[in-house]
């Protein structure tokens, strides 16, 4: 089926499941899980994928294994289109309603270290400063995990320090409860989005991925 919008039962959903995250309350409502969340996000996916790729639907379940929070269901339904390693295109549903995202979330010492290196460099590193700001003016949030201080051997001073203190590097925009994300327009919307995105997706593919 052609996508036609998330219903409200899917903000319901997660609405109460924030209230009760319990395994009696997700099988009581698991068919309300599947029909107004999980099929609508693989045909909002599907129609994009043409352009962007298959995406990977993200389970519900929590890895609580490591974690004090022993919910044990994600109060998010998440998808993401891998165009690089940890690097690509989100789309998330949850309580609040719809956000999609981009960039790169990997925290590993060999990409913070390309990652950095490209933004020390002056063309790279200016290249990266215009495409978000562009995005940001343009009401996009930047995101990451990012240091309190400077990385180690790196100048509290450098020009784009700001940069240089992300783990990992993220943008997204929120539509929140707009009556578009019940309607077929929003394929088109979110396809804009990551249109949008696009060249940020590049410059970490071209300069911090290597």
């Amino acid at each position: 089926m052609s996508f036609q919008g998330f219903p409200e039962a899917a903000l319901d959903f997660y609405d109460d499941l924030e209230v009760d995250n319990s395994k009696a309350f997700w099988e009581q409502h698991k068919q309300t899980y599947q029909s107004a969340v999980a099929a609508p996000m693989r045909e909002l996916t599907d129609a994009l994928a043409d352009e962007f790729g298959e995406a990977k639907l993200f389970r519900p379940y929590r890895d609580v294994r490591f974690s004090k929070d022993k919910s044990p269901y994600k109060t998010h339904q998440g998808a993401y289109v891998a165009v690089a390693p940890a690097t690509g295109y989100y789309v998330q549903i949850s309580a609040p309603g719809v956000m999609v995202g981009a960039g790169f979330y990997d925290a590993s010492p060999e990409r913070l270290s390309a990652m950095r290196t490209a933004i020390d460099d002056d063309r790279r590193g200016r290249e990266l400063e215009q495409i978000v700001a562009d995005l940001t003016a343009t009401g996009w949030e930047v995101g990451g995990d990012r240091l309190k201080t400077a990385p180690r051997g790196w100048d509290p001073g450098h020009p784009r320090i700001e940069l240089l203190r992300h783990k990992t590097f993220t943008v997204s925009h929120h539509y929140g409860f707009d009556a578009v994300i019940h309607t077929p327009e929003l394929v088109d919307r979110v396809r804009d989005d990551w249109r949008t995105t696009a060249p940020l997706i590049d410059w970490l593919t071209r300069h911090a991925l290597a």
